[in-house]
């Protein structure tokens, strides 16, 4: 019996043993396990240093600058048994105040890392050599491991490894020197200045501009007077601002007052061809009955009056169809037409030509009563009279006008509008008018002026009659030798031109209007 006794307390004591050796292995299984499945979890530990301050490392919010992954070469191994003169101040892990062997802190914080401070003894592991393309030294053995550097564990070799710091590793540890390798050199760092100092400084531009402002504003102030005040200053000294449509009505009553003298008549007509030339002011004096008054001056005794009035009612008449309405129908056309078949100064016909062209212009139930009542004969009449060959030009000119009025307009689309206008201009006989009361050589003719405008319009005048005159023209040996001549002296010209660099000249273009109409009769 105290055999077997024996024997049941050995057992006991073997399996008690065992279970102890169980216990033992299972502990230290589970104290180091690693709750997450990356090969190696950095974290920081709530450190303080010395004087109570929490350790904070700089926050680059640059996304170049965060390494989630640390590279394997920037970080050295510790290995137990070789403690250093580091001392890692641990928030409630580790004491500033006392040094644990490292084998202690092995089991106590197997899954965490820590950033290394003054005041516990890190391990002499340091002193491994490492390659240049790993880090750019070693740390003897004893050596302190700089403070802020960063442990883990490294769960492929088992090892404790220390991260050396970027100053240790060839690189820049601050946020500065980072930015300036990836930026380049700037002119100006961001860092120089708070963001309350920009505030500052825009708040002093603003006050700057505006000072700018209120200064330009006082020195135009100082230039220039508000229109209230010239008013003011106007109303004192007696003057007026007035309207176009009040000065009006002035010249007008000036005009047709008994009182006013001739001179004072005159400069009220010649201020008046200021104003009408506007097609609202001229709208504005017929409504004033400013038309009929000129009408009226045409029969005047006064040469002068008679050339003012044909004045302004030609600048009243261009290009308002309103007035020349009114104009047909209140006898201006005969009162036109007398001046210019009756004797009278040169001046005089000059002013109702320059009128009767404003009112023919562009109205073709004005041109038919101008054909009607022998304008046409009238026109003719000024090339017999002496004196009036500076009239010449401008009564061909007139005609070819009116003959390509009509020409265009039978080229043109026909819209409605257009076709009751072709239908008027279909009522006006005029080439055939021309051309029976024998113009094709009173145009011709001028051809021997000597002046090259002169010269031009009447070529074009040419041309236009040629399709009705080409026979006249065959039979005019006059007109033969005069184009010769005007083709020896075009082309001389036209070379000399050519010869300053003008290939498309003036004279060129003359040459080719001589070389058709030579063409034309041949």
């Amino acid at each position: 019996m105290s055999r077997r006794a024996d024997l049941l307390s050995a057992a006991a004591r073997v399996n008690l043993l065992l279970l102890v050796v169980s216990a033992v292995f299972s502990w230290s299984s589970l104290s180091d396990r690693v709750p997450e499945f990356a090969l190696t979890k950095i974290e920081e530990s709530d450190i303080k240093d010395d004087s109570g301050k929490e350790a904070v490392a700089e926050d680059d919010a640059d996304p170049e600058d965060l390494e989630v992954f640390y590279p394997t070469h920037q970080w050295r191994t510790l290995r137990p048994g070789h403690l250093g003169a580091c001392r890692l101040p641990c928030d409630g892990l580790l004491s500033s105040q006392s040094s644990l062997s490292w084998e202690a802190q092995m089991g106590r914080s197997s899954n965490r890392s820590f950033l290394c401070g003054e005041g516990l003894h890190m391990p002499q592991a340091l002193a491994q050599q490492h390659d240049e393309q790993s880090c750019s030294r070693a740390f003897q053995a004893g050596q302190a491991v700089p403070a802020g550097s960063h442990v883990r564990l490294n769960l492929q070799t088992g090892d404790r490894e220390v991260k050396l710091p970027d100053s240790e590793n060839g690189k820049s540890g601050t946020r500065k020197e980072s930015r300036r390798k990836r930026l380049g050199k700037v002119d100006v760092d961001s860092t120089s200045f708070t963001s309350q100092e920009l505030k500052k400084a825009l708040a002093k531009m603003k006050e700057s501009e505006k000072a700018e402002r209120k200064a330009h504003e006082e020195e135009v102030r100082k230039k220039f007077r508000p229109i209230e005040q010239l008013k003011e200053e106007f109303e004192k000294l007696n003057v007026k601002m007035e309207t176009d449509y009040e000065i009006m009505v002035k010249l007008i009553s000036k005009f047709n007052s008994s009182a006013s003298t001739l001179d004072e008549k005159v400069a009220a007509l010649y201020d008046l061809e200021y104003y009408v030339h506007q097609v609202d002011n001229a709208k504005d004096f017929l409504a004033m009955g400013g038309l009929q008054l000129l009408i009226h001056g045409l029969n005047s005794t006064e040469a002068t009056l008679k050339e003012h009035a044909a004045f302004v009612l030609g600048a009243a008449l261009s290009s308002n169809p309103k007035v020349q309405i009114e104009a047909i129908e209140g006898g201006a056309l005969q009162k036109l037409l007398v001046i210019l078949a009756t004797e009278q100064p040169l001046a005089v016909k000059k002013k109702a030509l320059f009128a009767l062209s404003s009112m023919l212009r562009h109205f073709p139930y004005a041109q038919q009563q101008f054909l009607k009542l022998g304008g046409l004969q009238v026109l003719r009449s000024l090339f017999r009279q002496k004196g009036m060959e500076t009239l010449h030009v401008r009564v061909v000119t007139l005609l070819y006008d009116l003959i390509m009025e009509k020409m265009l307009l039978e080229g043109s689309q026909h819209g409605d509008h257009l076709e009751e206008k072709l239908q008027q201009y279909r009522q006006v006989k005029l080439v055939p008018a021309v051309v029976e009361q024998d113009w094709c050589v009173v145009v011709s003719n001028l051809l021997a002026m000597p002046e090259h405008d002169s010269r031009e319009k009447v070529l074009k005048m040419v041309e236009v009659l040629m399709a009705f005159c080409r026979e006249r023209y065959r039979g005019d040996p006059a007109l033969s030798t005069t184009l010769g001549l005007l083709r020896s002296e075009y082309e001389e010209l036209a070379a000399e031109e050519q010869r300053e660099g003008d290939r498309d000249g003036y004279f060129r273009e003359l040459l080719g209007s001589v070389n058709t109409i030579i063409q034309e009769l041949s």
